[in-house]
């Protein structure tokens, strides 16, 4: 069971909701140690005074805010926590907004919340139901850390949920930091109205379950294939602009291949009933089209089948060798 990273209340009028605070999320990234290359000996980041090169003790370490000429105000963590004692306990809602109205810039990270203790459950209840059927969100500040922030309360599918939000003055004005705005498609041209074929063609479902954090398999396959002394594969290089020349005809052929594929995943799953890998319909892999694999399980089933000149192959040349069922070698 998750431990909670806070502790108070939320107020909202003259009610309030005594309640614990939950991380919503978890970090699972491949996180490295830093080498020294050529020695494998580890590298360590440690608190030393600038002048005497000396370890400092973690307690021993307080925050300094420079005023200029080499000049530090010496504040202690205890002073910091004194100036707003109370703030520090309480999600003040000043009140509530349409969640569309919030740009997803502001969004920075999300909590869940839960009532402190059983006897809270009911006014916890009232305030999940009233937000979940009013489709509003609290707009709230509230002091953790040793730092305030601005926050978004709103009724999830199961809990109340705390979406930090960041200050205005920390989003940018993309205006004035972005180096062109080619801004918006003007009049009712061919391509817009291909472009928003294609987004309709597309539309689907919000399933996050369907996705996975694909560049960390990568990394675990590359971790795995230099420490069994295998061959690395590359992936290929990302594809180049469209050409403005070639627009209408890319987007006429994306809506076409939107269809296709729709229509394709309504009907059942055929047999690998052709010949070599692929079966005459290109499919593969348990029955899924080659044309769906990524490059690394093409390279893994051609390594299967003995498809002579792999390594060199990209994934287009992966596709038609194994499509042929015979050894290939790549073009030269």
């Amino acid at each position: 069971m998750a431990r909670p990273i806070w502790s108070g209340v939320i107020t909202f009028g003259l009610v309030t909701v005594p309640v614990q605070l939950f991380a919503a999320v978890e970090d699972h990234a491949i996180h490295f140690h830093q080498l020294q290359r050529g020695t494998g000996d580890r590298v360590r980041n440690r608190r030393v005074s600038e002048r005497t090169g000396k370890r400092v003790e973690y307690d021993d370490i307080v925050k300094g805010y420079d005023v200029g000429g080499g000049e530090y105000v010496v504040v202690e963590r205890e002073e910091l926590e004194e100036i707003a004692p109370g703030r520090s306990q309480v999600i003040e809602v000043g009140g509530f907004v349409d969640l569309d109205e919030v740009e997803p810039a502001y969004f920075s990270r999300t909590y869940y919340l839960a009532p402190r203790s059983d006897e809270y459950a009911r006014v916890y209840r009232l305030l999940f139901t009233a937000l979940d059927e009013s489709g509003r969100a609290g707009i709230a500040t509230f002091v953790m850390h040793a730092r305030e922030y601005l926050v978004a309360l709103r009724a999830g599918d199961e809990a109340l949920e705390l979406h930090t939000l960041h200050w205005a003055d920390e989003v940018r004005d993309p205006e004035r930091e972005l180096p062109r705005l080619p801004g918006r498609e003007s009049g009712r041209s061919e391509e817009l109205h291909s472009a928003r074929q294609l987004i309709d063609a597309m539309a689907m479902d919000w399933r996050p379950e369907e996705y996975e954090d694909t560049y960390e398999t990568k990394v675990r396959q590359l971790v795995e294939a230099k420490r069994d002394g295998k061959e690395v594969v590359a992936e290929e290089k990302p594809p180049e602009a469209t050409n403005v020349v070639d627009l209408e005809d890319a987007l006429r052929r994306s809506v076409d291949q939107a269809g296709s594929r729709r229509g394709e995943a309504r009907r059942p799953r055929k047999r690998n009933g052709g010949r070599g890998p692929g079966g005459r319909g290109g499919g593969g892999d348990g029955g899924r089209r080659l044309s769906e694999l990524s490059k690394r399980d093409l390279y893994e089933l051609a390594t299967e089948h003995d498809v002579q000149g792999r390594s060199r192959m990209n994934r287009q040349q992966l596709v038609r060798a194994l499509s042929d069922g015979r050894p290939r070698k790549a073009a030269s």
